[in-house]
């Protein structure tokens, strides 16, 4: 009876979790590599009483058995105890070792979790930061001994610990023979790891049997940028070659090009180069993705700010000598030193030029892809990767290989500073165009702070009761078909939320289809909230914008916001003005004023 009823107990829900967590992280081969012991039971002293885990010097991970956890927390979890063994944070030794103090603690931890950031398993039960501060473990502890240990949401210092002093535990070796090292079992695994999915994603492996297929030049070149060349060594890593010849075919590939977004470089099959020529063309789609031309083309027109970029790339590489430029591709050493823009102000007024110009994709066709051949990938911010790719690349290749051109340095080094996010930029046009109220100083009214210094007299702020002009502005809504409703309610809470915090009390918003409708002026609070939208019919915006030039009741001195996906009228503005439209759109016309690209 006692049987029966054992057998009917119900399992425990925070073992199975643990069980499946331990599932999950042994699908990491480079993890599963690493043979820990496991110790999860009642009567363990080591394992923390408020953490989740401790790992110790004999290679055994203290598991605290009373907490509860996700499967994917744990997996981080035991990752991140793992790591710490990886890393050699935790030599194997004979005799006790003296253990790290908190700062140097806190260091290994900053640097495991910057680890797991970029080799992602399970996820976080703890606040973790979206950048991690750079520099080695030694380097880390020196800092912050000097200046304090920052908070773990902020520097990323959190183990798995809890309030425990450390979750890295030095103890007296145990084992049999010479003590474990790690780090050495680690390394290999990682290699053989990165060996495995370097051929998965160069298609070394024949999808049906199994069987290593022969390596291909293209498929060399790539290797070579990852193993050889540091400076994109990073970026290539995490781009796939494509080589299919009807895929080429259908959308008229002569010889290379790239998809960003995708993350794949397509080759036509078909051409026959050698192996230092696979290398310039992949090292000149490379360089498209990692520097964004597709992103920085603006309103410009595509093939020929491919071609612009081109000549800029391809000075580059033979300065650089990757490989040997096949025949055929664009170079004119009299651009040396331009950027792209400079250069697509010169050649597009060549139109004797234009006629025989072509890229790696064929003649008028840009290698810079519009359209997507393949899925866009999941989760990644394209910016940050190509621009933590780069500067890893930078600073790998400024210690081994040496010097550059100094136009790829001077990009490269401006990607370090990211623009400002378009709400930031849209925040300044505010600032500058819609000046909120200032208030007068005045000692007929003491400040508030007189009474702390009765000796020192202040002057107090306050806004003049007389009768002055209030600041408005005009916002034209693109509200045809086209135009994103979620992107649509971002933008005008983005704007509400600027025009309260600058005094604005009422702005003028016209709606525009096919047709111009004019709301009047509307209390900012209800741009976003009840604000009801019309047309949803064709995009001609210029009505919309004359409706407001010719208002009497409008300022003369007031701006205008336009709001557009982009697929509109050319349009023309005589007073300040600027425009907010999806990242990636493009107006069919040059902009004078500001362009602001919501993400």
């Amino acid at each position: 009876m006692k049987r029966a009823q054992a057998d009917r107990r119900e399992p425990d829900p925070g073992t199975e979790a643990f069980a499946e967590g331990v599932r999950l992280l042994r699908r990491n081969p480079a993890l599963a590599a690493l043979r820990a012991d496991i110790c999860r039971t009642e009567n363990c002293d080591t394992a923390p009483p408020d953490g989740w885990a401790v790992a110790d010097s004999n290679g055994t991970l203290h598991i605290n058995p009373r907490r509860r956890a996700e499967p994917e927390e744990w997996a981080w979890v035991l990752a991140h105890a793992l790591l710490h063994l990886g890393l050699g944070h935790l030599p194997g030794a004979r005799g006790t070792r003296t253990p790290p103090d908190a700062f140097e603690a806190a260091a290994r931890c900053a640097v495991v979790n910057r680890f797991l950031a970029t080799f992602p398993v399970g996820r976080a039960p703890v606040a973790l930061p979206q950048e991690y501060p750079g520099g080695g473990e030694e380097e880390l502890a020196a800092r912050w001994r000097r200046d304090g240990l920052p908070a773990p949401a902020v520097a990323g210092t959190a183990g798995t610990a809890g309030t425990a002093e450390h979750d890295q535990l030095l103890l007296e070796w145990r084992g049999h023979g010479p003590p474990e090292d790690w780090t050495v079992e680690f390394a290999a695994a990682l290699t053989r790891t990165m060996s495995a999915a370097m051929d998965r994603a160069g298609g070394r492996f024949d999808a049906e049997t199994g069987e290593r297929l022969p390596e291909r030049p293209w498929s060399r070149a790539l290797n070579w940028f990852v193993s050889s060349y540091p400076l994109l060594g990073v970026v290539a890593a995490g781009l796939t070659v494509v080589a299919d010849a009807e895929l080429a075919r259908a959308h008229d590939i002569a010889v290379a090009a790239v998809d960003s977004e995708a993350g794949e470089i397509y080759v036509n099959p078909l051409r026959r180069y050698s192996d230092e020529e696979w290398r310039f063309v992949l090292g000149h789609e490379i360089l498209h993705a990692a520097l964004r031309h597709g992103e920085r083309r603006g309103g410009r027109d595509p093939f020929l700010f491919n071609v612009a970029a081109d000549y800029v790339i391809n000075g580059w590489l033979l300065e650089m000598g990757v490989g040997e430029m096949p025949d055929g591709l664009l170079h004119d050493p009299q651009l040396k030193g331009l950027s792209a823009e400079e250069v697509y102000d010169r050649i597009v007024r060549d139109r004797r030029r234009i006629r025989r110009l072509a890229t790696l994709a064929g003649k008028n066709r840009p290698d810079i892809l519009g359209e997507r051949l393949g899925p866009p990938r999941d989760f990644v911010d394209l910016d940050d990767f190509y621009r933590r790719g780069l500067q890893q690349g930078f600073e790998l290749h400024g210690r081994e290989r040496g010097l550059l051109p100094a136009g790829l340095v001077e990009e490269i080094r401006a990607l370090a500073h990211p623009p400002l996010p378009w709400d930031a930029l849209l925040a300044r046009w505010f600032d500058e165009f819609v000046p909120r109220p200032e208030p007068v100083r005045s000692y007929a009214r003491p400040a508030r702070r007189q009474s702390a210094t009765p000796d020192i007299p202040r002057a107090g702020r306050h806004h003049p009761e007389e009768e002055v002009p209030r600041c408005t502005f005009g916002v034209v809504l693109d509200t045809s078909g086209s135009m994103d409703r979620t992107l649509l309610g971002k933008a005008l809470g983005a704007i509400a939320s600027y025009a309260a915090a600058r005094d604005v009390p009422a702005a003028r918003v016209v709606h525009c289809d096919a047709a111009a409708h004019d709301a009047g002026y509307l209390p900012v609070e209800e741009i976003a909230g009840r604000l009801r939208v019309h047309g949803r019919g064709g995009t001609v915006l210029q009505p919309g914008i004359d409706l407001l030039e010719r208002a009497e009741d409008f300022p003369p001195g007031a701006p205008v916001l336009v709001i557009t996906d982009g697929e509109c009228d050319v349009l023309r503005l005589r007073r300040e003005h600027a425009f907010l439209v999806p990242r990636g759109a493009a107006l069919p016309f040059t902009a004078r004023g500001p362009v602001f690209r919501m993400s």
